[in-house]
């Protein structure tokens, strides 16, 4: 399993955030979409092609789904938005995110992930894309503001994914780093 490329694939459906005239939450949400688009990728790749679908689909379902806002997760069949209202500053939601964050930080932990993530590998240079999602909810508060009991994941992560892009940028270039 690629780690770095999980990462990525967990961010991919807010692509609609940098496309004009589609709705945050709208097409790329859809479990309906992305259950098409990955028939394909699991025929290739079998059961191996798992939990790339379900870190792709969590971001709409755990990530939106449960949510003010809601997300359009039947697109284009039911063009409803769905959501289960959670306020982002309630003490649910920075639970579940906590919770979420630790079980996510002791596996990778726990599998050893961490410390290969800190070594020279090529893939770990598509952290530049998860990035963004977290420097712009916690420093712009952009789409939405992120709640402050939540900026030790934010900078835990951010800290995590820039020194793993680091370890492989230097020693790619060793001392011209």
């Amino acid at each position: 399993m690629n780690i770095p490329l999980l990462f990525l694939i967990s961010v991919l459906p807010d692509f609609d955030l940098l496309v004009p005239f589609i709705e945050h939450r709208g097409p790329f949400h859809s479990i309906l979409i992305t259950t098409i688009v990955f028939l394909p990728i699991f025929l290739f790749f079998r059961k191996r092609a798992a939990p790339y679908y379900v870190a792709l689909i969590q971001h709409s379902i755990i990530g939106d789904y449960l949510t003010d806002g809601g997300v359009q997760l039947l697109w284009p069949i039911a063009r409803d938005w769905y959501a289960i209202p959670i306020p982002q500053e309630s003490l649910i939601s920075i639970s579940l995110e906590w919770i979420l964050f630790l079980i996510s930080f002791i596996v990778m932990v726990g599998t050893n992930d961490i410390r290969i993530l800190l070594k020279d590998r090529l893939s770990n240079l598509t952290f530049v894309v998860p990035i963004p999602a977290i420097l712009f909810p916690a420093f712009l508060g952009h789409p939405l503001p992120a709640p402050l009991e939540l900026f030790i994941p934010h900078l835990i992560y951010l800290a995590l994914f820039t020194l793993s892009i680091l370890a492989t940028v230097k020693t790619r270039h060793g001392s011209r780093f």
